[in-house]
């Protein structure tokens, strides 16, 4: 087997789990119009069919050797168990769309002293990996639409929690932790 095959098997065990462990969160009690979702949702869908669809080889920026391609599986391995403990320690409070919990605060621990939005992070992560290991210009696209689509779900669930939580606590948290790159704080509010 592959390197490339096995990349796109980590892909989809964990989208398929990822789906499967849907129902272990609870009902959300407000949320932004769904309008906001078309686009945030749109985006890495698009990037998937583009990091995982062309494979013509005069799109090819390189050929990645043997060795690296099972190292890039590692990190997107590596960027997935992220997302998963993100998950894990949001607990019932998880939603797929931008929403408010009955229970909700700012979350500050675990993954989330790291980054606000480890779960985008870990993604961006694992498509970075398969972007490299696949070395053509549709994956590079592909990511870059992905990353796209998640810092566009980030900054609306970011505006969305100020309003809903409280916007000083979250501003407070902003400062103190960086949005999606570890280690990389900015003043925001």
């Amino acid at each position: 087997m592959t390197a490339e095959v096995v990349m796109l098997a980590v892909w989809l065990a964990w989208l398929i789990g990822w789906w499967a462990a849907a129902a272990w969160s609870d009902r959300a009690v407000k949320a932004p119009p769904r309008r906001y979702e078309l686009l945030y949702r749109a985006l890495p869908a698009l990037g998937g069919g583009l990091l995982f669809g062309a494979r013509s080889e005069e799109l090819r920026l390189w050929h990645t050797p043997d060795a690296l391609a099972w190292v890039m599986v590692a990190v997107a391995l590596a960027g997935f168990m992220f997302t998963w403990w993100a998950r894990i320690h949001l607990g019932r409070l998880w939603s797929s769309s931008v929403s408010r919990k009955a229970e909700h605060h700012i979350v500050d621990t675990g993954p989330y002293r790291i980054v606000h939005h480890p779960i985008y992070t870990g993604i961006i992560v694992a498509s970075v990996a398969a972007a490299a290991q696949r070395g053509t210009a549709p994956a590079w696209l592909g990511m870059g639409v992905m990353t796209l689509g998640w810092y566009i779900k980030a900054r609306l669930e970011e505006s969305f929690l100020r309003a809903e939580l409280s916007a000083d606590a979250y501003n407070a948290y902003a400062r103190r932790v960086p949005m999606l790159v570890p280690f990389m704080t900015t003043p925001r509010g």
